[in-house]
């Protein structure tokens, strides 16, 4: 049975699910250009304001790329390519996401899982999580913006670490150098990551997109940073209807309603 990825609504909350359980969540170019479907879908809906990352089943995230489908999908250089075309994009939509992403990881998150674990804003593990970067191990190559990704991420000791030894780090390891922001039990981490996904999307969405904004900024080569965006984002914050609103929820000692406006 081929994989799938499905998405679900859960208010403000868009969760989107790897499913290809047998093959513990293992992707394949369909799978790829589900994600960046569903994630298009996800970033143009008014109404979503946060979204998780998952894999079905308990045993992974995604464990990396679909090898039982290589055959058809990289016979030839320009497959190759257009399969890496493919992955990338996702990658650049997750990493540059208008909107707060979580990685929810279960299990094994290796590979393609980790990169795209790397792209997310947050990630929170169960305890039996492993996490490994095996590239050194198969040959492959390894590219400069997702070197950067990492680095920008866990930093150049850790970064180093996972990509030279290509070994199977645990979820204490994977804390100890920032790659996952928590660990939780197992029976708790659904729970956990829904409830700070939950708390997220009620904070003011116009503060919420000039904090990604300027995150995102701050990480750029300083000749590219375009800091005057920045400062209008935040002056829209202050011009805004939830700016009062958020001052009035203050005072009267209430949950405020921010609308995004």
């Amino acid at each position: 049975m081929a994989g799938k990825v499905l998405c679900e609504r859960r208010g403000a909350i868009g969760v989107v699910t790897f499913d290809n359980v047998a093959k513990r969540n293992a992707m394949s170019l369909d799978m790829w250009q589900a994600t960046e479907e569903i994630v298009d879908a996800l970033e143009r809906d008014p109404a979503i304001r946060v979204v998780v990352l998952a894999g079905a089943g308990d045993k992974a995230f995604v464990s990396g790329a679909d090898i039982s489908r290589f055959e058809g999908e990289r016979a030839s250089d320009e497959a190759v390519r257009r399969y890496g075309d493919a992955v990338e994009r996702v990658y650049r939509r997750i990493h540059r996401f208008a909107k707060p992403t979580i990685a929810m990881i279960r299990g094994y998150c290796i590979g393609g899982g980790l990169k795209l674990a790397v792209c997310c804003d947050m990630r929170y593990s169960n305890e039996a999580a492993r996490f490994a970067l095996p590239a050194a191990r198969l040959g492959l190559g390894y590219g400069y913006d997702g070197i950067r990704r990492f680095i920008e991420t866990i930093g150049v000791v850790a970064t180093k670490e996972i990509f030279l030894t290509a070994r199977q780090a645990t979820a204490a390891e994977a804390l100890r150098w920032n790659l996952v922001n928590a660990v939780f039990p197992d029976e708790l981490l659904e729970q956990e990551v829904m409830g700070i996904a939950e708390a997220i999307s009620g904070h003011a969405p116009l503060t919420i997109a000039a904090i990604k904004r300027a995150t995102t900024e701050v990480l750029k080569d300083e000749a590219d940073r375009d800091v005057a965006a920045c400062d209008a984002m935040v002056a829209a914050c202050f011009a805004s209807a939830d700016y009062r609103e958020g001052r009035r929820a203050f005072l009267e000692k209430r949950k405020p309603r921010f609308t995004g406006g």
